[in-house]
């Protein structure tokens, strides 16, 4: 396993679920530090898979985390929550266009995570299968759909 690889796949996938830098490095560096102390990993062979597994899970408590920071009533932390997100970097700007991104946060966060994974981080769909618990069947319609949703609404006929 090329650690540095298995590093920026996971950097980019919290990246893109969070849209802020400094976060994405911050919990890429708590996935593994929780990878190498895990008791209760076992070298079965699906190491992306955990990694992923730990880090969808410090994502979803980082959004959970933010969502009770900014309650109902917060204008100030409200304003500031939005004014985060749509700050684009140099980096943002050179990962992806303002168009195409626009329309990946379109996307319920189910069908985001599912281009992320297969598209950004090259997953493969058995991975995301076991990760999303969904067979790949569904995996691969689910994608065509939403490759389909954003063909059309970007106007594109080579999108695929």
């Amino acid at each position: 396993m090329d650690i540095e690889e298995q590093y920026d796949k996971i950097y980019r996938y919290c990246y893109f679920k969070l849209l802020q830098q400094h976060i994405a490095e911050d919990i890429t560096q708590e996935t593994f530090l929780r990878f190498l102390e895990s008791a209760t990993y076992r070298n079965t062979g699906q190491v992306l898979q955990y990694l992923y597994t730990v880090a969808r899970n410090l994502c979803i408590d980082e959004y959970r985390r933010k969502a009770y920071e900014l309650l109902p009533g917060d204008e100030e932390g409200h304003h500031r929550r939005i004014h985060d997100r749509t700050e684009p970097d140099m980096e943002e700007k050179l990962l992806t266009s303002i168009v195409v991104r626009e329309a990946l946060e379109d996307l319920c966060e189910e069908d985001r995570e599912l281009m992320l994974l297969r598209y950004v981080n090259e997953v493969p769909v058995s991975v995301i299968s076991r990760l999303l618990g969904i067979s790949r069947f569904a995996v691969y319609r689910r994608t065509q759909a939403i490759l389909k949703s954003l063909q059309d609404k970007l106007g594109k006929e080579d999108f695929q």
